[in-house]
């Protein structure tokens, strides 16, 4: 168990479009207090410091050094995301980190490494498998509502995010694209229901070269896809389930939030993984009428894995949303990518385990510390 008491300190490093979600919801925990906010446009930071009322804000450095400050939240671009974590490590601090985990097997390993040597922790988002739907979703399958798991459909298409985001070029490139942007929800909401992935196949294809910001005030300038936009994916669990997945982001018809898991006995329909509220739907076996089932639980947004981590270093429990199940997620994720180069089935050599379920009555809202 920590020996320290009361909110646990946070700095978030990363102050784009993603952070306003984070802030919203730390600045309004009582078991985290949010010190500094920091970027390497020291404006920026300035800005949205001001804008959630955070006492500070600065460089990067100025976050790291911080006394206060126990968790660094990472919300750099994918290909900052080890160089920042290893810099907070290396400073004593533990880190939860946007997804993905790293962009290469290598890279997270060694993070994973250097964290465990430290006696540091590492959380790593998607944490909405802690919403209160997907929470719901998976204590119905754990209590054998859909009977043995056998198989999963996932399904995330639209026309990608350069039409309504104001800087869309980091995700149509490495470490990126709809696998790595999208992937991490709907994989993660596999891994909890069946456990760790055994293997994968995958293709891909690439719509376009170029495209175009849609809007804010770079709208109209061109930047390079570097990687696919659609990739369709198989993979084995440990337990001998499977899934089919498409990761698109070159569909003019949109569809997320897909994601059936069938059983021996009925089929559950989650509510959209990338969000953490939503009512299940579950169609019985011999049944023409599906059920609707209200989600319960926390519905809070972004950051509640931040708190839960902050939670479980008090306590001194394992935190749920584990670096270990981000780095399978990731390694996931590459292999699909192996998969489409080679034409090939790929194994991965992680493993994860489903984190255990958070109480129905689990309350962020709540001064616990």
């Amino acid at each position: 168990m920590s020996t320290a008491s009361g909110p646990v300190g946070v700095a978030l490093i990363g102050a784009g479009v993603i952070s306003k979600e984070y802030l919203r919801n730390l600045t309004s925990f009582p078991d985290v207090k949010v010190h500094i906010v920091a970027d390497m446009f020291e404006q920026v930071a300035a800005e949205r410091a001001d804008e959630f009322g955070i006492a500070a804000s600065g460089s990067v450095e100025d976050a790291l050094n911080h006394p206060d400050v126990e968790i660094v939240v990472n919300l750099t671009i994918p290909a900052a995301h080890v160089e920042v974590a290893t810099k907070a490590i290396n400073a004593g601090k533990h880190v939860w980190s946007e997804k993905p985990f790293s962009t290469d097997r290598e890279s997270g390993l060694g993070l994973l490494k250097l964290a465990d040597t430290a006696g540091l922790r590492l959380g790593c988002a998607p944490d909405t498998f802690l919403g209160a739907g997907l929470q719901t979703a998976l204590r119905l399958i754990a209590d054998g509502t859909i009977g043995t798991p056998l198989t999963a459909l996932t399904l995330m298409q639209s026309p990608g995010p350069e039409s309504w985001h104001p800087n869309p070029a980091f995700l149509f490139q490495e470490g990126a694209g709809p696998l790595f942007d999208i992937g991490p929800y709907y994989l993660t909401a596999l891994v909890q229901s069946f456990g760790a992935i055994t293997k994968v196949a995958a293709l891909s294809s690439k719509s376009r070269e170029t495209r175009v910001i849609g809007s804010g005030p770079k709208a109209g300038e061109e930047f390079d896809v570097t990687v696919p936009t659609h990739v369709s994916a198989i993979a084995q669990f440990a337990g001998g389930e499977s899934s089919q997945s498409i990761f698109s982001f070159q569909s003019p018809l949109k569809r997320a939030g897909f994601v059936e898991i069938s059983g021996t006995e009925a089929t559950i329909a989650f509510p959209d993984p990338n969000n953490f509220d939503g009512d299940i739907t579950l169609h019985r076996l011999g049944s023409d009428e599906p059920e609707i089932i209200p989600a319960v639980g926390a519905t809070s947004t972004r950051g509640s894995g931040v708190l839960e981590m902050a939670r479980a270093i008090r306590a001194g429990r394992p935190h749920r949303a584990q670096g270990s199940m981000a780095y399978h997620v990731l390694d996931a994720m590459v292999a699909i990518s192996e998969s489409f180069e080679t034409g090939e089935f790929v194994t991965l050599q992680s493993t994860a385990t489903a984190a255990d379920p958070l109480p129905a009555d689990w309350d962020p809202t709540e001064a616990t510390l």
